[in-house]
């Protein structure tokens, strides 16, 4: 049995809920969301109430029931209170800034220890801040977007395991490694 399959997802008010032909639609105070919903899962809606059902016990369907049921409760908060990911600048001259915030093109610009700036284009329904010049906020109603747009800043500069410099979620820790120490006299140093 999915223990969160099965648990059920109260509608806040202000959002509405429409399913037609295995497609599900989440409208909020913050824009829409679709979901194309597996054929082997059941939806239900009764009253202010989302349930799921599943046709069977299959070890495939059981997950994809806990999958919708997280998917579509994602969704919910997403068009509510939204998404963010937190993420900071560590490095000596480091830093990011936006520009062109009309709306429509909210471009990142990241100075990180490269010959030249990274600017990076946010998506549609993503929208990046900047703090201090050393943190920024990625912000949205799509969960999976906002993530994969936070990993793939990150990935601009992979933080260093010798130095710790890099880009990092907020909170994120670290491991350094030692490094190198090569002195005379140690064992094992010049000698062949």
């Amino acid at each position: 049995m999915s223990r969160v399959g099965e648990s059920p997802i109260l509608i806040p008010t202000g959002v509405t809920v429409e399913h037609t032909a295995g497609n599900i639609t989440v409208s909020g105070p913050k824009g829409n969301l679709n979901l194309h919903l597996a054929p082997e899962i059941k939806f239900e809606l009764e009253g202010s109430t989302i349930l799921f059902k599943r046709k069977n016990d299959q070890k495939r369907i059981k997950a994809l029931h806990g999958l919708m049921r997280s998917l579509l409760s994602n969704m919910v908060v997403g068009v509510t209170e939204g998404w963010t990911k937190d993420l900071e600048l560590v490095g000596v001259g480091f830093r990011a800034q936006v520009n062109g915030n009309d709306g429509s093109s909210n471009k990142l610009t990241l100075n990180v220890g490269y010959s030249h700036p990274v600017e990076v284009e946010a998506p549609e329904g993503i929208s990046f801040e900047v703090l201090d010049n050393t943190k920024i906020k990625v912000s949205g109603i799509d969960k999976n977007l906002v993530g994969q747009i936070a990993a793939n800043l990150k990935k601009v500069r992979v933080p260093d395991v010798y130095k710790g410099k890099g880009i990092r979620y907020s909170g994120e820790y670290i491991r350094k490694k030692v490094g190198k120490s090569a002195k005379v006299g140690a064992p094992g140093a010049g000698a062949k």
